[in-house]
């Protein structure tokens, strides 16, 4: 079945933002009193939404304290932490690649909308796609592709790409299909377990499996 567009998550996807997460989580958990992560632990909230996370990683719920460490995160993320980012290998060729074969491309991200048209335009990709669309406290990747849904930007024939099982369950509670991408910070296991359409080893793969396929 060909897809009608191609819907692209950012972080662990099209580059890998850990060093800035990592070091802004700590910069909001250190200023409201929390103990930081450890290096190895900032995988786990690449990814799901930002108030969630903190969530998990704090143990409180009340929404307050959220708010604010939210607020301290994207204070130092802002400022420094989203050009702490690597664009892996391979990315802009593969984007180029599709581009070139004729699918629209656009962006689905947890990641505030500013910061995501930040990243793009910092590694000139911005101009690839045909919208940025970003989260909110609160909001889940399944509302953000429910609300494209709506719009009529994306539909059941779209693809969505990501590295983590919430972008899968995201693609499929609204019809759409899947990819999985092993570069980023879910695991195979994360990914297989939702029953990708495909489950790509590096983004050359994506081009090679798509860029000649027959489109709508």
């Amino acid at each position: 079945m060909p897809h009608d567009f191609i819907l692209f998550d950012l972080d662990g996807t099209l580059s890998d933002p850990q060093l800035g997460i990592g070091r802004s989580i700590n910069h909001a958990l250190e200023r409201h009193g929390f103990e930081p992560l450890l290096p190895d632990a900032v995988p786990r909230y690449i990814g799901p939404p930002l108030d969630e996370s903190f969530r998990v990683i704090t143990g409180r719920h009340d929404d307050g304290t959220i708010v604010a460490l939210v607020a301290a995160y994207r204070e130092r993320y802002g400022d420094i932490g989203y050009a702490e980012n690597q664009l892996y290998p391979g990315i802009p060729e593969a984007l180029q690649r599709l581009a070139e074969a004729g699918f629209p491309l656009g962006l689905c991200t947890s990641k505030r909308r500013d910061f995501a048209c930040k990243i793009l335009a910092m590694f000139k990709l911005d101009h690839l796609f045909r919208f940025i669309d970003g989260g909110e406290i609160g909001m889940h990747k399944w509302q953000q592709i429910a609300a494209l849904r709506e719009a009529g930007r994306v539909s059941e024939s779209s693809l969505m790409v990501g590295d983590r099982a919430v972008d899968l369950i995201a693609a499929h509670r609204n019809g759409l299909s899947g990819a999985g991408v092993l570069w980023g910070h879910g695991s195979r296991d994360e990914l297989t377990a939702e029953t990708p359409r495909y489950l790509w080893q590096q983004p050359a793969d994506i081009g090679a499996t798509l860029a000649f396929a027959p489109q709508p």
